[in-house]
């Protein structure tokens, strides 16, 4: 891996918390569970990471006790540097304004820290998309173009159901970005922002002082949009696999996705690994009686009954003659004896006793929240 001490990465964990509130009520975006092992902030971390871009911050806001537990010192990610490395930003800002509202205004929050930096370019990034993405080719097509922001989009089939926020790019033959939609009224394939923007810092110091003279905050929709046509806006094209999330509908569907080799293929590359935080946990215990198919199942679990179809973090118990399926069972879960899950979502620690069952919908999935018991 190269290093490239000539970017600063910047992480917003909790932009996007609304849009998934029952899964965010005691975590930070960033620290949602995903894929079996993961936490949404460890794709845009580990694409920094494997990027060459060894100084990043994360802009937290709220409950983000679950996300300072995951990261610790980045050792993981092999950011726990003397220089550079992994910074927490907290969330107020020095004048004693309060916590943020959008990209600029957290941005001028913890203007001194990316200030301090020595860096020339600045890679901005939330925590609602899953992708596996080469940052080192997005600077060099905006440092080629010379453009003034470069965003990257990917195309994706839009529609009124989408879910919100949901920026509709429209390019030109040079791919430069002549519109920016928000939730717009149409439906097809579309250009969507993957949430993902590149500058150089002298220009981004320029729209974050601008935009706090204005009390204006948003960098979307006080600045892309109004001023698309004065700034060069160019676009990125993405043509990996990448997945949103925007819903709880949106991350059932988006977990047990990766139950498809090619998905899998795709997000989990042998050259750009996806690195997180490592348990000390046993193997998977299989008893006599146990049955697994088509299933992504993390160490540290004990398997008594039959799991199809279904996504099982670290330490999740399935007693005998319990059936699961097409369901995503968050860390600690434990189902008790001759139970029946049907898609069902439980958050961390959750219980039920023998004999239960519930049942729900690949388009309404039950979702069970953290501690709860049954």
């Amino acid at each position: 891996m190269s290093v490239n001490n000539n970017v600063l990465g910047l992480i917003f964990a909790s932009l996007h918390d609304s849009t998934v509130i029952e899964l965010t009520k005691h975590r930070t975006m960033g620290s949602i569970m995903f894929g079996g092992r993961y936490r949404l902030i460890d794709f845009p971390l580990s694409n920094m990471v494997n990027s060459g871009i060894t100084q990043v911050g994360v802009i937290t806001k709220s409950n983000y006790g679950s996300l300072l537990d995951h990261l610790g010192t980045g050792r993981e990610w092999d950011l726990a540097r003397k220089q550079g490395g992994l910074h927490l930003l907290p969330p107020f800002s020095q004048s004693g304004e309060g916590v943020y509202r959008g990209r600029l205004e957290a941005l001028n929050n913890v203007w001194s820290y990316v200030e301090h930096s020595k860096c020339e370019y600045v890679v901005l990034t939330d925590c609602d998309y899953v992708a596996n993405i080469n940052f080192e080719k997005v600077i060099k097509q905006h440092i080629d173009t010379e453009a003034d922001i470069t965003v990257v989009y990917g195309r994706y089939k839009y529609s009124e159901e989408s879910g919100s926020c949901v920026d509709v790019l429209e390019m030109d033959e040079t791919g430069r970005v002549s519109a920016v939609l928000i939730d717009p009224l149409l439906s097809g394939e579309c250009n969507i922002s993957l949430d993902m923007f590149v500058m150089k810092k002298d220009f981004l110091r320029k729209l974050v002082k601008d935009a706090a003279s204005k009390n204006q905050y948003s960098l979307v929709r006080d600045c892309l949009q109004p001023k698309v046509k004065e700034i060069k806006l160019m676009g990125y094209q993405f043509d990996g696999y990448f997945s949103r999330i925007d819903s709880v509908k949106h991350y059932y569907e988006a977990n047990l996705a990766l139950l498809k080799p090619e998905n899998r293929n795709q997000l989990f590359k042998s050259g750009s690994p996806v690195y997180t935080k490592i348990g000390d946990n046993g193997p998977v215990k299989y008893g006599l009686e146990a049955k697994a198919s088509n299933s992504l199942i993390a160490d540290g679990c004990i398997i008594e009954g039959t799991v199809e179809n279904s996504i099982l973090f670290r330490g999740v118990k399935v007693g005998k003659g319990s059936v699961v399926r097409n369901c995503i069972l968050m860390q600690g879960t434990n189902i008790g004896a001759n139970c029946s899950l049907t898609a069902v979502i439980t958050d961390k620690n959750v219980t039920t006793e023998d004999g239960r069952v519930l049942t729900g919908s690949d388009s309404y999935p039950v979702y069970i929240s953290k501690n709860a018991k049954l």
